[in-house]
């Protein structure tokens, strides 16, 4: 892509042409990113805050399990983000099909790369893409109501789930687990679409399995969400002693380390935990690893292989081998980011290349070209680990804007009004009141705070409604 640079000739940023920014991707990161450029004033701003969906918050909205209120009331903070006169939300805009990449770079000064890692990562294993293995990322898209949720695929696993088996000892494995386990009552306050809830409370679901390749000391999970099993009304969470029986040193180790103790502790509660009849049971297996999914037309059985954990700390197997009945399997294993056309990406870390946020062509920082979140960090941390990376990243643009190498080079065109021009329906941030403003009504209908619209057809329509009903 041919770069669309400031060779230093035009004038520094005033407020009649302040410094440009498209930030791509409304997420935590963006949003942070966002705010971070209006917070200051030493560099004049105005930023176009640009997305691919219709509606802002990106994991906070598609990600955060929606029986976590709690955790998703943060987009309340995120939403005053957007709602400052220097920064202007573009919805429903595809980088890459509405408009290229070297066509934005003309429309601004500079842009911010904060679309996250949307990828799921595969296990390897033979029998992975029969029906009734899917990805985490699935089946989070389809409880949260995301407009590209496979929701055919999804309900045929879930119609068909006995036995699961989620793979993987994150925070996202905890959920998917939880969210399965749930009882239809738990869940009905939430803000789930109608279809995800009438098709939980029809799942046959009677025992969930979640495996970690290594021990419960290694495990990825926060003692918050882990505590959470044990507070499920309709499901009892099982693990075996003998995986919570650790070496002194082990011990000693696991001690010095508050997570781990805690999450120990917690899981030293459920030991006597018994499964009771007609009720579904949860339970943590460690030292375990998934070698093969068995079945014809779709998922019988995974073939488990037991580890142990080698003095480097990684999981090795045992050659010892057991086949545990499953009807789902959920890999939970880790996200991974995919480039936007233009833009390269590593494919071993799944990141942009960067330099504390400049992201970096042919190994040289790319000017105007700057990277946050988990493209460019890889997916780690929580949604507040967004705040700082994208201060940093902020503070190198604009420390770029300062020295000379960002400047701004003459007027542009009006992102919006080039999209509008060429046939594009970008959704602004009164069009997202719209959405919202549909969304809560349609919850009333059924006593609930919100029910998500999870449909491209019905979020724009309610756009569309809105600006007739305005005239």
């Amino acid at each position: 892509m041919p770069h669309v640079t400031n060779d230093g000739a035009g004038p520094a940023p005033s407020p009649d042409r302040p410094l440009r920014v498209a930030v791509i991707g409304a997420g935590p990161a963006g949003i942070y990113a966002a705010d971070a450029l209006t917070r200051q004033d030493a560099v004049p701003v105005a930023v176009d805050l640009v997305d691919r969906l219709p509606t802002p918050f990106g994991l906070v909205r598609h990600g955060i399990a929606p029986d976590h209120p709690k955790m998703r009331a943060i987009r309340d903070t995120l939403y005053r983000s957007l709602d400052h006169p220097l920064v202007r939300f573009v919805g429903n805009v595809d980088v890459g099909r509405d408009l290229s990449l070297e066509e934005l770079r003309r429309h601004v000064d500079a842009v911010i790369y904060t679309y996250g890692a949307s990828v799921d990562r595969r296990l390897g294993i033979d029998g992975e893409n029969l029906p009734g293995s899917l990805a985490a990322t699935d089946l989070v898209a389809w409880y949260c109501g995301h407009p590209d949720a496979d929701r055919e695929r999804v309900e045929d696993a879930v119609r068909h789930a006995r036995s699961v088996v989620v793979v993987g000892v994150g925070n996202v494995a905890l959920d998917v687990a939880r969210v399965l386990a749930r009882a239809p009552e738990e869940l009905d306050p939430t803000e789930m679409p109608q279809h995800v809830l009438d098709a939980l409370a029809a799942s046959p679901v009677e025992e969930i399995t979640v495996l970690g390749r290594r021990g419960p000391a290694q495990a990825a999970f926060t003692t918050q969400e882990l505590r959470e099993l044990g507070e499920l009304a309709g499901a009892t969470v099982l693990v075996d002693p003998k995986d919570l029986e650790l070496e002194p040193d082990a011990e000693e180790r696991a001690a010095a380390d508050r997570v781990v103790a805690r999450n120990l502790a917690a899981m030293r509660d459920w030991i006597d935990h018994v499964p009771e009849p007609g009720r579904p049971t949860l339970t943590l297996r460690f030292f375990s690893r998934p070698a093969r999914l068995i079945g014809s037309d779709r998922v019988e059985a995974v073939e488990i292989e037991r580890t142990a954990v080698d003095g480097d700390g990684r999981a090795v197997g045992t050659g010892e081998l057991e086949v545990l009945p499953a009807d789902l399997v959920i890999r939970s294993v880790g996200y991974r980011g995919v480039s936007l056309p233009g833009l390269p990406v590593d494919e071993r870390t799944g990141t942009v290349p960067n330099e504390g946020g400049r992201a970096l062509r042919d190994g040289a920082p790319s000017p105007g070209e700057y990277v946050a979140g988990w493209i460019k960090r890889g997916p780690t941390g929580v949604v507040g680990t967004n705040k700082h990376d994208a201060r940093e990243t902020v503070a190198h643009l604009l420390a770029d804007a300062t020295d000379g190498t960002l400047r701004v080079g003459g007027p542009v065109d009006d992102l919006v009004q080039t999209l509008v021009a060429r046939g594009a329906e970008p959704v602004l941030l009164d069009d997202w009141r719209a959405i919202d403003a549909a969304e809560v009504a349609l919850g009333a209908t059924r006593g609930r705070a919100r029910t998500t619209l999870h449909e491209w057809d019905s979020l724009l329509a309610a756009v569309r409604a809105a600006a007739a009903s305005a005239g």
